[in-house]
């Protein structure tokens, strides 16, 4: 009888410790290498992969939606200025060199869902990518990052 008020406590400790604040980045990579189909893969990996490939009629068209994809889920509610979503990136044909993609945020903004694309002919050249970072900047100041596990 006397374990019920622990137990009430410890109930209520988990339910406020498992309410944490959403994440303020969230990168989701997907890397295509071929145009085949790939039955074995995970459905929702297939649907995905259909429906980046919806459209292309020919191997040709096919072939220039080959490579990476990265979908970049941003939610920042301790500001409301501008800003931008940096996504650096090494691949292996390129050596040690960075490059850089920027997807801009509108003053006001606090959530939203940006997408960098290494497809075609930048993929077929640079090769696939080894390391990549994503950051989220406000203000002139870093609010949030992200990066791979070879990025340096």
């Amino acid at each position: 009888m006397k374990l019920w008020k622990p137990l009430a406590v410890m109930i209520s400790a988990l339910s406020l410790w498992s309410c944490g604040s959403p994440q303020t980045l969230d990168v989701r990579p997907l890397h295509i290498r071929e145009v085949g189909k790939g039955d074995t893969d995970d459905p929702m990996v297939r649907g995905e992969r259909q429906r980046r490939f919806h459209g292309a009629i020919g191997v040709g068209e096919q072939g220039d939606r080959l490579g990476y994809t990265y979908t970049v889920l941003w939610n920042d509610d301790s500001s409301s200025d501008s800003g931008e979503i940096v996504f650096e990136f090494q691949q292996g044909a390129t050596g040690s060199r960075v490059k850089k993609m920027v997807h801009q945020i509108a003053t006001g903004e606090t959530s939203g869902r940006a997408e960098f694309a290494i497809l075609g002919d930048d993929y077929r050249k640079g090769g696939r990518v080894l390391a990549w970072r994503c950051s989220l900047v406000r203000g002139g100041r870093e609010v949030a990052s992200r990066h791979s596990y070879l990025w340096q």
